[in-house]
Order: C-alpha cells, then structure tokens, then sequence
C-alpha cells in the first residue's frame, strides 16, 4: 500500500494493499476501497461509500458527501457504491443515497470529466461519459453509453437511455429513449445518434430499424399504445424491445421531438 504521510486514513478504513492514496486526502472509518485503484491528492472518500477495483480518483474528488437535500440528516444516509474502472477527474462530486434503500450507485468503466456532479440516489450504468460540469440531479437514471456533454443539467427523476447523446448546454427535464441525440435548453430529440451507434458497433440495417421504429412512435400519426404494439410486430428485434420498455415505464413523459426546418419556417 502507497499512503502519502499526509493522508489521513481513519481506523476501520478497509483499504486493499495495493491501493495509493495522495497527499492530504482522507477516507474515513465504513470505506471500502478496491484493488489497484489509485486516489489522488485532497480527496475526500466517506464511510458511505464502497469503491470498486481498479479506479482512479482526481484531485479534490468527494464521494459519498452528504446529498444536497434539506430533509437530510446524517442517520437517514444511504451508501455509496461504486464499481471497478471508472475514472473520476478534478473536483467530481458524487453524493451518497437518501430516500432509496439501494442509495447511489455507479456501473463499471465510467469517465466523469472535471466538476461533474452525480446527485443522491442516482442510478449510473456502464460505460457513460460525463464532460466537463454535467450533472445529474436526484434519482435520475442513466443507461449504458450515454454520453453527456459540457455543462448538461438532467432534472430529478429523469432517465436518459442507453447511446444516447445530449449536446452542450442542455436542460434534460424529461426521459430521453435509447439511442437517440437531444439538444436544448428544455432538451428536445433531434434524431438518431448516428455517429455514437457507428462507433458501438451498430450496422446500417440496425440503425435504419432503429429510425423505422422511432418514425412509427413519433410521426406515425398513432396514439402511443397502437405505436409500441405496431413496432413490436414490425420490428421484433432486441432494439425495439428496449425502447417499448423504456418508454412504458416513463414517469415524468418523454422528450419532444425538435420541429423540422420547414416546421420552424411556418413557424417564423
């Protein structure tokens, strides 16, 4: 074990021989830490949190903080787990649970990109990417492979699913179905993720399917419950089942779609 002499490591502390801890940070007595994973300098690791194998913590992280909550109180705190190689970058906030039993969780393989914030009872699969200051408000879930760009802001409650994108500077206060791109203040769909389904392996006849099934649900001119049982019939793939999902267990609504260029003409 490599702990800088300016570390403070509490008694009760459950730290793997092959962890390495930087000058002035501090786990406290409860923490868990795995193997191999390597904590920088200031950082700041509670006794809520259990931190999986092969991580790697930044410069002044803090996990398993109190949540940001009015109604918390120390006694009420939920734990904090964590998974194995994820990558927390400077000042990466992550906060412990409060209202659900499970508390905060977080996959494996996730990068959290400098002052990213993960609110208290969040959901946080596999693989996502959190660019600079994204932030999840509580409770909100996320998928697999979704990428989050700078200075994004998803509401309380809200789910973003699996490939999805959502550019800089948006506002996510509704869920966003798999495989899809969202733009906006109030974000809205903007089509397919095109570039990140390439990236990950999805072929032309995927992606195409994946469209065919949106169009149904979106511009099909159906209610929604004719749209889902129209595109599982059309399109029994592993896909569609995903989205049909997705969207029938959706509690705070789905995204709009962004109006098209000659909508936003008629419009003007």
């Amino acid at each position: 074990m490599r702990i800088h002499p300016t570390a403070i490591i509490e008694h009760g502390a459950q730290i793997h021989e092959t962890v390495a801890v930087g000058p002035y940070s501090i786990i406290e007595r409860g923490a868990e830490i795995g193997a191999e994973t390597v904590i920088d300098s200031c950082v700041r690791i509670t006794g809520r949190t259990r931190l999986g194998c092969r991580n790697r913590v930044h410069h002044g992280v803090v996990l398993g903080g109190d949540p940001q909550d009015l109604g918390f109180t120390p006694e009420r705190a939920k734990p904090l787990r964590i998974g194995d190689d994820n990558c927390f970058r400077e000042h990466v906030t992550v906060n412990a649970g409060l209202k659900s039993d499970t508390g905060t969780r977080v996959g494996n393989g996730n990068y959290l990109m400098a002052y990213a914030h993960v609110g208290h009872d969040c959901v946080v699969g596999d693989h996502n990417i959190f660019a600079n200051a994204a932030t999840l408000a509580g409770h909100v879930e996320l998928e697999h492979h979704v990428f989050l760009s700078g200075l994004v802001a998803v509401h309380q409650f809200c789910r973003v699913g699996a490939y999805v994108m959502v550019g800089g500077v948006s506002g996510v206060r509704q869920d966003i179905p798999p495989f899809l791109l969202a733009f906006g203040d109030h974000a809205r769909i903007l089509g397919l993720n095109i570039v990140g389904l390439r990236r990950h392996g999805f072929t032309a006849a995927q992606r195409g399917q994946i469209k065919a099934v949106y169009r149904t649900i979106f511009r099909g001119g159906l209610r929604l419950a004719e749209a889902l049982a129209e595109v599982e019939a059309g399109y029994p793939t592993d896909e569609t089942r995903h989205i049909i999902r997705f969207i029938e267990s959706s509690r705070r609504g789905i995204a709009s779609l962004a109006p098209t260029r000659s909508q936003r003409t008629e419009q003007e």
